[in-house]
C-alpha cells in the first residue's frame, strides 16, 4: 500500500511549455481528480532558470496531491463499483464455443496512456482466494 504522502517521480503531470512567438517558456501542472481540474504555470523568467521553474512546478503539485488525493480510495470501499474495490471487478468471458468462465480482474495504469489488466480464475481459486489474489495485484500493480 503506498505512504499518505509519498509522491508519483519524475514529472508526472508537469509538461514543458515553449510558445517563442509568444514569448511563453515554462512549465505546466495539470491534474485532474474527481472531474475538478488544477493548473498552475511556472514561468522561466519569474524563477530565473528553467530548472528553477520546473523545481517549484514539483513542488506545488507534491502540495496539491498531499491535498486532493484521497489515497483509501485505493483499495476501500467504493460505491462505484459492483466489487466495492476500486480497479478490481468480476468478469465473465464467453467462448467462441459457447463456454462462460467466470474471473476477478485487477485493472491499473502504471503509466499514462498505459493500461494493465490480470485475472484470476474463479474455478481455480475459487471466488474468496481469485478476488484476493487481485486486489493483491491491484495494490502491486499501482506500486508506491
Amino acid at each position: 500500500m503506498p505512504k499518505p504522502h509519498s509522491h508519483p517521480g519524475g514529472n508526472y503531470a508537469i509538461a514543458r511549455i515553449d510558445l517563442p512567438g509568444a514569448g511563453t517558456h515554462g512549465w505546466q501542472v495539470r491534474l485532474q481528480r474527481r472531474g475538478i481540474k488544477y493548473g498552475k504555470f511556472f514561468a522561466d523568467r519569474s524563477h530565473g532558470h528553467p530548472d528553477r521553474a520546473l523545481h517549484a512546478a514539483v513542488r506545488w503539485r507534491n502540495k496539491l496531491l498531499e491535498k486532493i488525493t484521497d489515497r483509501a480510495r485505493i483499495c476501500e470501499l467504493s460505491l462505484r463499483n459492483s466489487s466495492g474495490v476500486v480497479g478490481v471487478s468480476k468478469i465473465t468471458v464467453v467462448s467462441s464455443n459457447g463456454n462462460s468462465y467466470h474471473f476477478w480482474q485487477a485493472t491499473w495504469s502504471p503509466t499514462p496512456g498505459q493500461r494493465r489488466c490480470v485475472k484470476f480464475s474463479i474455478k481455480r481459486y475459487g471466488d474468496t482466494e481469485a478476488f484476493q489474489r487481485a486486489v493483491e495485484a491491484r495494490i502491486n500493480g499501482i506500486g508506491p
